[in-house]
C-alpha cells in the first residue's frame, strides 16, 4: 500500500530544501512518517496483518536511523523537523 502520488508530492514540496530536492534526509523522514501513519491506521482495523506490522517496524527503524543522522548533523534543525512532524525525540543509544 504505497502512498498516493499527490500526497507524496505535497510532502516533498513542503520539506524540500532546494528546487530539485527529493531525497534529502528531511524529505525522506517526512515521507516515511506519512507512510507510518498510513500503515498504523491500516493496522487498527486489521489487527492480524502481521506482514504489514513487520513492514511498519522496519520503516520505523529506518526513520530512526535517518533521525540520528540529522541529529548529529544539526540538532536545532532536527528538533524543528520532528516538531513539525509530531515525532517524539528518542535519546541516542
Amino acid at each position: 500500500m504505497p502512498l498516493d502520488k499527490a500526497i507524496k508530492q505535497d510532502i516533498i514540496k513542503q520539506y524540500q530544501t532546494g528546487e530539485t530536492d527529493t531525497g534529502s534526509a528531511e524529505v525522506q523522514v517526512a515521507v516515511m512518517q506519512a507512510r507510518i501513519k498510513q500503515i498504523t491506521e491500516h493496522l487498527k482495523s486489521n489487527k492480524k496483518d502481521f506482514h504489514s506490522r513487520l513492514g511498519l517496524l522496519k520503516l520505523v527503524g529506518k526513520r530512526r536511523r535517518l533521525e540520528a543522522f540529522l541529529r548529529e548533523r544539526d540538532v536545532l534543525h532536527y528538533r524543528e523537523l520532528i516538531g513539525k512532524l509530531g515525532i517524539r525525540e528518542v535519546r541516542p543509544r
